[in-house]
């Protein structure tokens, strides 16, 4: 939805503001800053990559995971560059990460009704295959319970496996439940707590390549992303400082979770808290609170095996 300048629901940080919201989120032991906005008509190129600089500056352990595959589209246009040009700028400057926002659904004819204007499912696909042919990883998205089919669901899933059979670049899938408050799409029938259980639990058969399926709790409530811990999903996301998308759609969970929260939440679902990094490695285990070395992230086998859960 576009927003003008005078719009109340809009707003432009400057590099100053954004950073000192990154210095107060540090203070509460966030380890990385998702950073995704609108195609800003005037903001230069070199807004953004001084940006990520400036957070870097600020510590350069924060991994900075930002950008949709549509904001790396429109910069690759401000900056008169090609997509591989714009990806390896931004890493230079101190891009970690490309997050996995906007990839709604795939078929065309669906996408032209819920997200005109927005680049192609080939394009979104492409961006993020050049970002891993670079080394670089993210993750990836699926915006159900709106206009689409089951069938539409498999074609999106299909698609982000062939990828991922290609690249092995993506870290994990995210599910997000289409929520019609605030929304100009109207749906006679919102996605159901069975039917989002349903979802996860097809996601983590049919996409046998990914290593982790987020129930991401903003989007789908605390409760039931415990319940999604046992169809399939292996991550509840983080504790969460300032979250806009799915607030300003109508979510009514809370803007962040404490760590003990999250803690509790895992520990009653009967799993092992495990806190993780931007790239799904294990940061602590919260048995003990001890550090633990950074490992690989484990494989599907594994974590049937040991039945972890992050946050």
């Amino acid at each position: 939805m576009t927003r003008k300048l005078r719009d109340q629901d809009g707003f432009e940080l400057s590099v100053p503001e954004i950073v000192e919201k990154a210095r107060q989120a540090q203070s509460l032991g966030v380890t990385e800053l998702h950073i995704v906005g609108g195609l800003h008509p005037s903001l230069g190129f070199s807004y953004y990559t001084g940006l990520l600089q400036a957070l870097k500056a600020l510590n350069p352990a924060l991994q900075l995971k930002c950008f949709t595959a549509i904001e790396v589209l429109h910069l690759a246009w401000l900056a008169k560059k090609t997509v591989p040009e714009t990806l390896r700028e931004l890493r230079e400057a101190g891009l970690d990460a490309l997050t996995g926002g906007g990839a709604e659904i795939f078929r065309p004819e669906v996408r032209a009704a819920i997200a005109r204007g927005k680049e192609s499912a080939e394009e979104y696909l492409d961006v993020h295959r050049t970002w891993h042919r670079t080394g670089g990883r993210s993750t990836c998205t699926m915006l159900y319970g709106h206009i689409e089919s089951l069938a539409d669901r498999v074609d999106h899933l299909r698609r982000l496996r062939d990828l991922q059979d290609e690249t092995h670049g993506f870290v994990g899938f995210i599910p997000l439940p289409y929520h019609p408050d605030n929304n100009q799409i109207p749906v006679e029938r919102p996605p159901t707590g069975f039917d989002t259980l349903r979802t996860i639990a097809v996601s983590r058969i049919f996409l046998d390549n990914f290593d982790h399926i987020t129930a991401y709790w903003v989007g789908l409530g605390l409760k039931l992303a415990q319940v999604a811990l046992s169809y399939g999903a292996d991550d509840l996301h983080g504790t969460i400082v300032e979250e806009h998308i799915f607030h300003m759609a109508g979510a009514r969970s809370p803007q962040v979770q404490t760590e003990a929260e999250m803690i509790k939440a895992i520990r009653e679902t009967g799993r092992v808290p495990v806190q993780r990094n931007t790239f799904y490695e294990p940061i602590r285990v919260r048995e003990d609170l001890n550090p633990i070395e950074p490992v690989p992230a484990p494989s599907r086998s594994k974590l049937l095996e040991d039945n972890l859960a992050s946050a």
